[in-house]
């Protein structure tokens, strides 16, 4: 194995989308002996490629894990992935390998670098009841009493959501977790000049559209999953599949899908601000420069930490 440093065990690429984080994963993982894992909350469904952007293409003969593990009706969770991250990176470690972990997905990411002590918890019937008659209100104030450490504002959104996160903040607060393995993560992160990334995006949803987007949610569709249940899995699917049912002309689709994903990599951004304020620290990289050699520099520099 290509030692980076022997207080390190993981390398993490993260960055908004369209910064060109697989294709810089990858090479890091080519270069030092290395398996991509996912960090990805839509690339673990099969048959969602195009839209999730899975560019498979890039990893040539690089293992990859955490990609195409479910299928799209299966409702996958923060759990999961920590869960499934953990298998992953103990099978690379096992064999003298250096797991990186790639993606975008914020509240994943903080799952492994932030040591989310995560359970599997039972829906309960008494406490539902229970919760039945109370009001969004009052369950939001129900879920901030319970978990102060609240991971997903989305789940003060949707009463269903709302319920299920009092129901696991319940449980987590009676029980005690398995502990976990220590994480000591390298985390490089890859930026671009505003504008430049939003031209990038723009491209690549273009792009996306002329090789199949529109298809693959049609064909998803007639594989059985409901408009609602694509609407769930991101705005490449929210958009497309309010177009397919007609309420949306190609232009709008393409103008207001656009302008979200411009709104969706903000938000990232300030995710990823952030954890740099809660102590996680990101090597930043010039996406328009060398990433990859800025990239391997840190690492040689690594090497001779203590």
């Amino acid at each position: 194995m290509t030692v980076i440093a022997s207080h390190i065990n993981l390398l993490v690429v993260l960055g908004p989308t369209a910064s060109g984080k697989t294709r810089l994963g990858v090479e890091l993982a080519r270069r030092l002996d290395g398996e991509v894992i996912s960090a990805d909350s839509r690339q673990v469904y099969r048959g969602m490629d195009i839209g999730s952007g899975k560019d498979l293409t890039e990893y040539g003969s690089i293992p990859y894990h955490l990609i195409d593990i479910v299928e799209p009706a299966y409702e996958f969770n923060v759990f999961e992935f920590q869960r499934r991250f953990l298998e992953a990176f103990d099978d690379i470690r096992q064999r003298s390998r250096l797991p990186v972990l790639v993606g975008g997905t914020g509240m994943y990411l903080e799952a492994v670098l932030k040591g989310y002590r995560l359970m599997e918890v039972q829906e309960d019937p008494t406490l539902r009841q229970e919760l039945a008659s109370l009001t969004m209100e009052s369950l939001a104030g129900r879920l901030r009493s319970t978990s102060p450490r609240l991971h997903n504002t989305t789940d003060l959104l949707d009463r269903e959501r709302l319920v299920r996160a009092i129901e696991i903040a319940a449980y987590e607060r009676d029980h005690t977790p398995e502990p976990l393995p220590e994480i000591r993560p390298l985390v490089l992160g890859i930026r671009w000049e505003r504008s430049v990334l939003r031209q990038r995006i723009t491209d690549r949803l273009r792009a996306r559209l002329g090789h199949g987007l529109i298809e693959e949610v049609a064909r998803l569709h007639a594989e059985g999953i409901p408009w609602e249940r694509l609407e769930f899995y991101g705005l490449e699917y929210r958009f497309v599949a309010k177009h397919l049912q007609g309420e949306l002309n190609r232009n709008d689709l393409f103008q207001k899908l656009n302008s979200a994903i411009h709104d969706f990599a903000k938000r990232q951004d300030t995710w990823f601000r952030r954890m740099e304020r809660n102590g996680t620290t990101i090597h930043w990289l010039d996406g328009a420069g060398d990433p990859l050699a800025e990239a391997m520099e840190i690492v040689s520099r690594k090497r001779h930490d203590t």
